[in-house]
């Protein structure tokens, strides 16, 4: 076993330290969506708890980025919620069908986000393969943000949610990322967006961490 894999079988019953809401009011969301990879996303309902470690994040900066849904501050019914402060769940319908899982960021009035795309299950596996109509454990379980949301069960009734439980929540359980295992890339599925597409703000873990 190499030391990553060591180093996640320990975080997986590490004494949890949930993420305070502050901490996602920095000012920064490409810095957070970078210190989120490794953290574990969890979800419990109806006393079922699922989750894994975020291994992909998408950064969104509110007004000035026209791939953002409140680019120019638009508020609509539907991001009105990212106006609200940092540490609260921004889900949206995507085709009619795929509900996507996002983390506001900023003081309130500044509607910044993290898309969450993915993440490397470790709690509930057989919850969130029923969930995902599924047999087998690989990695597509977990892996785009529709699937994600699915395994985790979450859904758009919970967008507005305070990330700091009892439903829905990150925490900190020491597993470390190095910062040269950290890749940048394009956000994927922008195109609309025009120079902005090209922004290196999609940040990922390499998949071979977790799936050799």
């Amino acid at each position: 076993m190499d030391s990553f894999a060591r180093r996640l079988e320990t975080a997986k019953v590490q004494k949890q330290e949930v993420l305070p809401q502050t901490y996602f009011q920095k000012e920064d969301v490409t810095q957070i969506a970078q210190e989120i990879l490794g953290k574990f996303l969890f979800t419990e309902f109806q006393g079922t708890l699922t989750g894994g470690v975020i291994t992909e994040t998408e950064a969104y900066k509110g007004a000035e980025d026209k791939a953002c849904h409140a680019y120019q501050n638009r508020r609509t019914k539907r991001t009105e919620v990212m106006f609200g402060a940092g540490g609260t769940a921004y889900v949206y319908l995507c085709y009619g069908m795929h509900h996507l899982f996002n983390i506001v960021t900023h003081s309130e009035g500044t509607p910044h986000a993290i898309l969450i795309r993915a993440i490397f299950p470790t709690h509930g596996i057989e919850k969130m393969l029923k969930r995902r109509k599924k047999n087998n454990l690989d990695k597509t379980l977990t892996a785009g943000p529709g699937s994600l949301s699915q395994a985790l069960g979450i859904q758009t009734k919970h967008s507005g949610t305070s990330l700091t439980g009892p439903t829905i929540w990150l925490e900190d359980r020491g597993l470390l990322i190095e910062k040269k295992d950290i890749l940048s890339s394009p956000r994927i599925g922008i195109d609309y967006a025009e120079e902005h597409a090209l922004l290196p703000w999609r940040f990922h873990l390499p998949n071979n961490i977790f799936f050799p």
